[in-house]
């Protein structure tokens, strides 16, 4: 059984076509897709999907790109969508220095609000981190005594990063890129993580795989990765 922690299934290259990709996963033997929001509307959409599919269950949160317009009242919203009972977590949040669409600043303030609703509501994190890793871990060592628990997605951070992380009880993913012919660095970096401290994610419809690269992503490509995954650490799939 697999498990795809990350895929935005309410993109409109998907429209139309969520039956059939949730039979691919199933036949794929994907039996849980976890749905982050990107801003209130896809938090929304995250939700309804989760709570019309046995096998989706969604996060709510406002990632990075979407702060620029960032109001405090966002939290109470972000607060009301996180009730249903398929909300299991609260992102995509995080930080996003290398298409800078929002102000750092803003960027940092929302992210703070955000993990502090989190820990009030006793929900873990799905963290975005792009050429912030200096700001990203000054705040994960601000809440390392915290109940805080994060998903690092996408891992973009060191070895030394991932190791301090998994240190605060953190768990780290890496998404189809790591197939990729020019990803030695990052594969080392995945060799250094142990793998009870690995999640799988497809980041569908982005990062898709080799040999599928170039087409639109989607959770039934889990397993791919996973067995890229498997053949790193040098453990079966099975046990990984």
């Amino acid at each position: 059984m697999y498990v795809d922690t990350h895929a935005h299934l309410f993109f409109p290259n998907f429209n139309g076509e969520i039956e059939e990709v949730l039979q691919r996963a199933k036949q794929a033997d994907v039996n849980y897709i976890l749905i982050p929001g990107t801003d209130i509307s896809t938090s929304v959409k995250a939700v309804e999907l989760a709570e019309k599919y046995d096998m989706i269950y969604a996060a709510v949160g406002v990632h990075p790109h979407e702060t620029k317009e960032w109001k405090d009242d966002l939290i109470k919203d972000i607060e009301k969508i996180s009730k249903s009972r398929k909300v299991v977590a609260i992102g995509e949040i995080g930080l996003d220095y290398y298409y800078d669409f929002s102000p750092r600043d803003i960027q940092i303030h929302a992210f703070r609000s955000q993990i502090d609703l989190a820990i009030d509501l006793d929900l873990p994190i799905i963290v975005h981190n792009r050429e912030s890793n200096t700001d990203m871990m000054e705040i994960a060592r601000e809440y390392a005594l915290s109940s805080l628990r994060a998903h690092f997605h996408c891992f973009a951070g060191s070895s030394s990063d991932a190791k301090e992380l998994i240190g605060m009880n953190h768990f780290l993913s890496f998404p189809g890129n790591i197939t990729f012919k020019k990803a030695d660095n990052l594969r080392h970096i995945l060799k250094s993580i142990p793998p009870e401290y690995l999640l799988l994610e497809t980041d569908s419809p982005f990062m898709t795989p080799e040999p599928h690269r170039g087409k639109r992503n989607e959770p039934s490509y889990i397993p791919i990765i996973a067995e890229k995954i498997s053949e790193i650490h040098s453990v079966s799939v099975d046990n990984l």
